[in-house]
């Protein structure tokens, strides 16, 4: 059925929201680890439910629908050559894009 073998299943629909904002960093109040529990158990069911889905025959994708426009068409897309970047870079020189220094002093 699911063509994930080499994920592991979880052991357990349950995760401790501190336990995961002590991993991010993050302070949460009681008001907001009740909240987010709630919330959390409902993406773990959806994503178990997800995992119990058929997908022979679908192909992986990096995006859920196609993307156009992102190279010129005059341009080929598997290796992108240096004049082509610099000829619509503002300042050049040497063969490399100038940009404004943003180093302040400190």
């Amino acid at each position: 059925m699911p063509s994930f073998p080499d994920v592991p299943a979880m052991p357990h629909s349950h995760i401790d929201v501190r336990y995961v904002a002590n991993l991010a960093r993050l302070e949460l109040s009681d008001d907001e680890v009740a909240t987010f529990q709630p919330q959390l158990e409902a993406i773990l069911h959806y994503a178990e439910a997800l995992s119990k889905l058929d997908v022979t025959g679908i192909e992986p994708t990096a995006h859920p629908a196609a993307v156009f426009g992102r190279m010129r068409d005059d341009i080929p897309h598997k290796s992108l050559p240096a004049e082509a970047v610099l000829q619509n870079a503002p300042d050049q020189a040497q063969g490399q894009i100038r940009v404004p220094k943003v180093v302040t002093d400190a």
